[in-house]
C-alpha cells in the first residue's frame, strides 16, 4: 500500500525523501460513511487516497449540504485554509466507500511550510490548479455543459456516485440534473 504512496512522492520529492516521508504514514481502514473531520474541528492529519471514495462537503445551519470535492485513488486530501489560517476546517470530510487512506500529521505538513520544502510547494501547486479548473468549468458552461464534461473527465467517478452528489458538485438540483439526464437520452 505505501509503495504507491512512494511512487506517487516520487513525482514531486526524492526517493529517499518520499521512502522517509511514506514511513511516517499510517494505514487507516475506514467503512462507508465515515466522518474524517467534522465542520468547525481542527485538521490533525492530511491524507492519500489509497483505495475508496471520500467527500469533502459544506453544511448550512438550515441542512444543506454543498459538494466542494471528490477524492479518489491517488489524491491527497488537505486542508490548505486550515492550515494557513490555523483555524478550524470549514467542510465535512467523510468517506463514501469503504476506504484506505494513509494518514500524515497535519503537523510535518506545518514543518514543510516553515521550511519551505518544494514537496509543500508541489501539493499547493497542484491543489491550486484544482481549484482553478473547478473554478472554470462552474463559471464557464452551463449545467448541462458541466454534466457532460464531468462524465467525460470521470467516467468512473459517475458510476461510484449517487445522482444527488453528482448534482451538488455541479451546483444543481437533483431535479435539475434528472431533467439533463433525460434531455441527453432523448
Amino acid at each position: 500500500m505505501k509503495q504507491t504512496f512512494i511512487e506517487f512522492l516520487q513525482q514531486y520529492t526524492s526517493a529517499e525523501d518520499a521512502e522517509h516521508i511514506a514511513a511516517q504514514a499510517d494505514i487507516i481502514d475506514l467503512p462507508t460513511r465515515h466522518v474524517l473531520i467534522h465542520q468547525g474541528d481542527m485538521a490533525e492529519h492530511m491524507y492519500f487516497v489509497v483505495d475508496g471514495l471520500c467527500h469533502a462537503c459544506y453544511l448550512t445551519p438550515e441542512g444543506k449540504q454543498f459538494s466542494k470535492e471528490f477524492y479518489w485513488e491517488k489524491d491527497c486530501i488537505i486542508g490548505f485554509e486550515g492550515l494557513v489560517k490555523q483555524q478550524p476546517s470549514p467542510y465535512l470530510l467523510e468517506s463514501l466507500t469503504p476506504t484506505i487512506l494513509l494518514s500524515l500529521p497535519i503537523t510535518l505538513l506545518q514543518q514543510w511550510r516553515e521550511e519551505q520544502h518544494p514537496l509543500y510547494f508541489q501539493l499547493l501547486e497542484t491543489q491550486l490548479m484544482y481549484k482553478e479548473n473547478k473554478e472554470r468549468f462552474m463559471l464557464l458552461h452551463s449545467p448541462e455543459e458541466r454534466y457532460q464534461l464531468f462524465c467525460q473527465s470521470f467516467p468512473d467517478l459517475e458510476t461510484r456516485l449517487a445522482d444527488y452528489q453528482i448534482a451538488s458538485y455541479l451546483g444543481i438540483t437533483s431535479i435539475s440534473l434528472s431533467r439533463i439526464k433525460k434531455r441527453l437520452e432523448d
